[in-house]
């Protein structure tokens, strides 16, 4: 056995060529930032990320919780991740590529342009109606119509694009959905009102085809700014896959893609990163970070010949892994591939709104053919009969329907936002209306996922400073936490020489000519004990436990306490070991705790429950929970959590208390209760409309005038949830 100074214990060194440094084109980096918070983190990472040589440019995206570095070839990503953890920053490094798709959303952009110009128009013709219903006549009126046209058309033709452009995909699969009496509404009243125009007509109906355009599009709007807040968890997977490796190639090593690897390869992997793919240890010992894989709450020692897989951190010893799986084989390619197949499970879920338009689009369709039909064989009269038939269309085409949902939706997640908690997905507050029993990962989730000191240790003053300063030798998360303790108390450090970590064991070292050890139960010689602990010994006494506790997030027993009260049973299923999982289930009063629970055995549990007609709110922040949190009738995940896990979930809690929870459920039945009224309001209007219009009292311009009434009092109904 091989002890290891964490002095020797370098960073990946940076080969810095200065000749080839001066011409070579800068690149750019990325890096997952799933703990920064505030304006301080913001600045505390710049400052760091640009300290590094070789680093010309480092800008935070807190939103999105990302590092983009612009540097020198030379530099890599792992430099710049052991910078950050020297910092006190937990930083990964992300696939620029695989990235870049979801960065832009040309398409908001395109349709807030498009409701500018549909509302500019809208007001220019209006105007001139105006000056037709007040009385203007012949030449005057028509040359008003006429600037109406040039006005309308070309507006028309730009801004409707969206429904024309789906309405024509369903009709050419044989479908209909709601874009299709949309576009048949629009393109009829453009039309007759060209006819009518061309004919010196009475009235001319742009200002109608113009309005129904603007309102529909900001519903739209509404529905898009919604679904584009949830980013694809796949993608955000394959993004945490490592993108690079340092490759043993006899006496030297080169930083290569992981593409550029094959089986057998050998790597080198430095303390502090995450291993980037699926091997076997030759030569070191660690101890490794799974909790974002299996969720167990700490390390766990590994050496060689060890299995070892992608996303695993190692924390105190440098290793060399030899690959024995790549792609498809490797354990993150799976944990994609699952929740891939969870995700388009959940898509299969049908909105009220998409129910509302199933039973809506042929009665509309009928309705406005048969006024048609028989307004013709009464009178003879085409052109009396479209203008009905057009008039039908244009009253009941679904802007109430389009406004209904969204509206409600924009201002429920306004609300919930300003309570700190982030709505992602369109169809989140319908279904957690639906929740019939909740269920939460434990660390990270339940708990606050970092150990904290036990007050009753038992250890003197001198012991204890000196267990405090042995654990400064350590990136073990217990010594971190013990010596973090130390710091806050003031308790000062003694003189030790000699300090070697012996990675997976503990801290060895000499104080006053003795030797004296920190670390595992069975490294120091006694029994261990079924707490979370760590043993000091002293080279006098026998050797003494520090004991730790896995803190619960704020607030946790008074949300399973409340959850419970609800009706809605509390599941906590936890990949750490059973006496760990058991201690936290009984903190927070959760009676049924499953432990040792790997990630494909909580989506098999998930969805065991899903076949027999019980919908979960699942609540999880690790790699290990996106399937689970994918396959869950509807998920909640951490601020903190890893960023696949924040993707794959339709809610994100943006403040660290879970008591936000059962508050984002009250307000969902509220919600849901304003979607059922909008969409009565919808039917009530339609029913009371749809006759007049029939019977030919209703001009296009009335429709539309109708039509804009109904959709300004649902988006009132929708306001009121501010107040409620």
């Amino acid at each position: 056995m091989t002890a290891i100074c964490p002095a020797c214990v370098e960073l990946p060194p940076l080969e810095i060529d200065p000749a080839k440094s001066k011409v070579a084109a800068p690149q750019t980096l990325l890096l997952s930032l799933p703990s920064i918070h505030c304006a301080a983190c913001i600045s505390g990472v710049e400052r760091t990320l640009q300290a590094v040589p070789g680093v010309s440019q480092a800008r935070v995206n807190l939103t999105q919780k990302r590092a983009t570095v612009q540097s020198q070839p030379y530099v890599n990503a792992a430099s710049l991740v052991a910078a950050l953890a020297a910092a006190g920053f937990a930083a990964q490094p992300l696939d620029p590529e695989t990235i870049a798709a979801t960065a832009t959303d040309a398409t908001a952009r395109n349709l807030v342009l498009r409701i500018a110009v549909a509302g500019f128009a809208m007001m220019n013709v209006m105007l001139l109606s105006v000056a037709v219903w007040a009385g203007a006549e012949d030449a005057t009126r028509d040359l008003f119509h006429w600037v109406s046209a040039m006005i309308a058309i070309p507006a028309v033709g730009f801004c409707a694009q969206p429904f024309f452009a789906s309405a024509v995909a369903a009709v050419r699969v044989g479908r209909v959905n709601m874009d299709v009496p949309i576009t048949l509404a629009i393109t009829l009243a453009v039309c007759m009102s060209v006819f009518e125009v061309t004919q010196g007509g009475l009235h001319a109906y742009f200002d109608a085809a113009l309005s129904l355009t603007f309102f529909l599009l900001i519903g739209r709007f509404l529905d898009h700014r919604a679904r584009m807040a949830a980013r694809s968890a796949a993608d955000e997977l394959a993004a945490l896959e490592t993108p690079r490796a340092m490759r043993i190639c006899g006496d030297t090593e080169e930083n290569v893609a992981i593409a550029a690897l094959a089986i057998g390869d050998r790597i080198r992997v430095v303390p502090g990163t995450r291993i980037p793919v699926d091997g076997r240890i030759i030569e070191g010992q660690t101890d490794l970070d799974r909790a974002l894989l299996t969720g167990e709450s700490m390390p766990v020692r590994a050496g060689s010949g060890d299995a070892v897989h992608a996303g695993e951190v190692t924390l105190t010893g440098p290793l060399v892994i030899e690959l024995t799986a790549l792609g498809r084989d490797s354990t993150l390619h799976r944990l994609r591939a699952l929740v891939e197949v969870a995700e388009r499970a959940r898509s299969r879920y049908a909105s009220l709104a998409d129910k509302a338009a199933g039973l809506y689009v042929p009665l509309v369709h009928a309705v406005a053919l048969l006024a048609f039909c028989g307004w013709y064989f009464l009178s003879g009269d085409l052109r009396l009969a479209v203008n009905i038939a057009v008039a039908v269309l244009i009253i009941t085409c679904p802007c109430a329907l389009a406004l209904a949902i969204p509206a409600v939706s924009t201002v429920a997640t306004g609300r919930l936002f300003r309570r700190g908690i982030l709505v992602k997905s369109p169809t989140a507050l319908e279904r957690l209306c639906d929740v019939d029993q909740v269920v939460f990962d434990k660390t990270g989730t339940l708990t606050k996922g970092t150990p904290s000191l036990d007050e009753g240790h038992g250890l003197s003053q001198a012991q204890f400073a000196l267990a405090a300063t042995l654990a400064r030798g350590s990136a073990h998360p217990l010594a971190r936490a013990l010596a973090d303790t130390a710091r806050r108390r003031g308790t000062p450090s003694v003189v030790l020489s000699q300090v070697c970590e012996y990675p997976g064991r503990g801290v060895e070292a000499v104080f006053e000519g003795r030797r004296v050890r920190l670390g595992s139960a069975d490294w120091l010689g006694v029994p261990g004990i079924d707490r979370l602990a760590t043993w000091v010994d002293d080279g006098q006494l026998p050797p003494l436990p520090l004991c730790f506790n896995d803190t619960l997030r704020e607030g946790a027993a008074e949300t399973v306490a409340r959850l419970e009260a609800m009706g809605l049973p509390v599941t906590l299923l936890s990949g750490d070991n059973a006496a760990n999982v058991a201690h936290v289930a009984g903190q927070a009063g959760i009676a049924l705790a499953l432990s040792n629970v790997g990630p494909e055995e909580k989506l098999a549990y998930i969805s065991k429950l899903s076949d027999a007609g019980i919908r979960v709110l699942m609540v999880g922040d690790g790699l290990n929970d996106t399937a689970a949190l994918g396959a869950a009738h509807v998920s909640a995940s951490p601020a903190a959590a890893v960023d696949a896990s924040r993707a794959v979930a339709d809610v994100v809690l943006l403040r660290d208390d879970l008591r936000a929870l059962p508050d984002m459920l009250d307000l969902a039945h509220l919600a849901r209760r304003r979607m059922r009224q909008n969409l009565w309001i919808a039917a009530i209007y339609n029913a009371v409309a749809v006759p007049v219009a029939v019977l030919g009292f209703v001009t296009p311009l009335i429709a539309a005038l109708a039509m804009s009434g109904s959709s300004i009092f649902v988006s009132l109904n929708a306001v009121r949830m501010k107040s409620s």
